[in-house]
C-alpha cells in the first residue's frame, strides 16, 4: 500500500493538532485505550467536549500550555493509502522543529485562521515549503464555523495567499475551507457549505498522485555500512548496505564511486538472503561489486554514464536554527546523507525578508529562523546536485562541532 507523508503547519492556535486529531478520529484510526485518555485529559482540562487535540500533543508542557513544541507523528490508514503524519510547532521559535518535519515530507498541510487569514507564520512556512521543494500544498482555511461558513471570507484569504505565493516555488497548490472543530470538509463534505465544490481532505490525501514525486532518473546511493562476516559459510563476503536515495539500480549496472572516483559493476543486489534483480528508491538492500576497492560510510554508488557534479563550493539556502549567530568564518560540520565534512561559511549572499520575499544583501550575520542564501567551501569533496531536481541528495544539515547540535538545515542551489 502507497504510504503519503505529510505535516500540519501554520500559526499558533490555528487547529492544527486538532485537525490531526478529526482525522484520526473521524477516519476511526483511534484505539479505545487512545479515546479514553483523550477523554480524561478532557474533562482534566475542564473542557465539555472531547478535545481532540490531546490525541497529539504528547507532551506535558504541551498539556499544559495547549501548544505544539516537538514534531508529534502520528500513523494511520485507510483502504486506499498509509499515512505519516507531522505535527509542527506553530510558535516563530520552534520553526526549526518544523523543518525537521517537513524535511520528508510529500504534501504540507498549511492552516489559516479564517478570522486572521494569512500571517507571518503562514508566509514563513510557505517559504520553507518552497526551499524544501515540497511538491503539493494544501491550504486548509479553518475555524469557518467562526464566520459563518462564509464563501465571500475563504474567496479573500485564496486571493491574499494566491498574491503571495506567486513568488514562490509550489506547483500544487489546493485551497479546502473546514472547521476542525466539528469536522466540516475534514473527512466527510460538510452540508455547512454547498458552494464548496471541491473534495474533503481526507478524500484528497488518499487522491493526490505522489509517483511523479520520486526522481527515478539519478541514481544515488550513500553507503551506510560495509558488510564483512568473515564466517566459515561467507568467508570472502563483501556488501556495501544503504537506502537508495534515488534512481534505480540493477544488477550488472557500471556505477562510479564517489568523491574517488572508482569505476566499478554491480555483481549483486541483496536483501535478507536473496538477490533482487533491481533496486531503488526507497529500499534498503546491501549491493555486491566486481571489484575489492576501498569503500567506506560516507561513499556514494551513482550512475558510471551520467554522474553527479562534485566540489568543494556550495551556493545553499539554509534556515539558520541556532541561539548562537552565524557569521562569515564559521565553521561546522556538513553533513550530506551519511557523508560529513568540515565546512566553513564564506559568504552571507542575502537573507530573505519573510514579509516581502525581498532579498536584504550586506547582512552580517544571520538569527535564528533567519532564512537566507549562501556560500559554503568545503573540506573534501560532495554531491552538487541542485535540490529541486533531488531532495535526497541535495540537502544537507549544518552541525555545531563543539555540541554536536543540528545548526542549520540547507538545501543546494544548482
Amino acid at each position: 500500500m502507497e504510504l503519503l507523508r505529510f505535516l500540519t503547519a501554520g500559526s499558533v492556535d490555528d487547529g492544527k493538532s486538532t485537525l490531526i486529531g478529526r482525522l484520526l478520529y473521524d477516519s476511526r484510526s483511534l484505539l479505545r485505550d487512545q479515546l479514553e485518555a483523550i477523554e480524561k485529559s478532557s474533562r482534566k482540562k475542564g473542557d465539555d467536549f472531547l478535545n481532540l487535540a490531546l490525541a497529539t500533543d504528547g507532551l506535558k508542557a504541551e498539556r499544559e500550555q495547549g501548544i505544539t513544541i516537538d514534531v508529534a507523528y502520528k500513523y494511520f490508514s485507510t483502504p486506499k493509502r498509509k499515512f505519516i503524519i507531522a505535527d509542527t510547532p506553530g510558535h516563530i521559535q520552534y520553526t526549526r522543529n518544523m523543518v525537521t518535519g517537513a524535511s520528508t515530507a510529500n504534501l504540507m498541510v498549511v492552516l489559516v485562521d479564517a478570522r486572521n487569514g494569512v500571517t507571518e507564520q503562514t508566509r514563513r512556512h510557505s517559504i520553507i515549503a518552497s526551499l524544501l521543494a515540497i511538491p503539493h500544498l494544501v491550504v486548509c482555511i479553518n475555524k469557518m464555523d467562526l464566520v459563518g461558513f462564509s464563501q465571500e471570507r475563504f474567496e479573500q484569504i485564496k486571493e491574499e495567499f494566491l498574491q503571495f505565493s506567486g513568488k514562490l516555488n509550489i506547483k500544487d497548490i489546493t485551497f479546502i475551507p473546514i472547521s476542525a472543530l466539528q469536522g466540516d470538509n475534514v473527512v466527510n463534505l460538510s452540508d455547512n457549505m454547498p458552494w464548496y465544490e471541491g473534495r474533503s481532505l481526507l478524500h484528497y490525501l488518499e487522491e493526490v498522485y505522489i509517483e511523479s514525486d520520486r526522481n527515478l532518473q539519478n541514481p544515488r546511493f550513500p553507503v551506510q555500512y560495509v558488510i564483512r562476516p568473515e564466517t566459515a559459510e561467507y568467508p570472502d563476503y563483501r556488501a556495501y548496505a544503504g537506502m537508495v536515495a534515488s534512481g534505480i539500480f540493477k544488477q550488472g549496472d557500471a556505477i562510479l564511486v564517489l568523491p574517488a572516483g572508482f569505476t566499478t559493476t554491480i555483481t549483486s543486489i541483496d536483501f535478507y538472503g536473496k538477490q533482487l534483480p533491481e533496486a531503488f528508491a526507497p529500499q534498503s538492500v546491501a549491493i555486491r561489486l566486481s571489484d575489492n576497492l576501498d569503500i567506506a560510510r560516507g561513499d556514494v554508488f551513482v550512475d558510471a554514464v551520467n554522474p553527479p557534479r562534485i566540489g568543494q563550493d556550495i551556493l545553499a539556502n539554509v534556515c539558520w536554527m541556532s541561539s548562537d549567530e552565524l557569521r562569515p568564518g564559521t565553521v561546522l560540520i556538513l553533513q550530506q546523507n551519511t557523508r560529513r565534512v568540515k565546512a566553513k561559511i564564506t559568504e552571507i549572499v542575502y537573507k530573505i525578508e519573510i514579509n516581502t520575499l525581498d532579498e536584504i544583501v550586506g547582512v552580517g550575520a544571520l538569527k535564528m529562523n533567519d532564512i537566507a542564501l549562501v556560500k559554503i567551501r568545503t573540506a573534501a569533496p560532495v554531491l552538487l546536485d541542485d535540490y529541486k531536481f533531488n531532495r535526497a541528495t541535495g540537502s544537507f544539515i549544518l552541525i555545531d562541532e563543539n555540541t554536536n547540535l543540528t545548526a542549520a538545515a540547507g538545501v543546494i542551489r544548482g
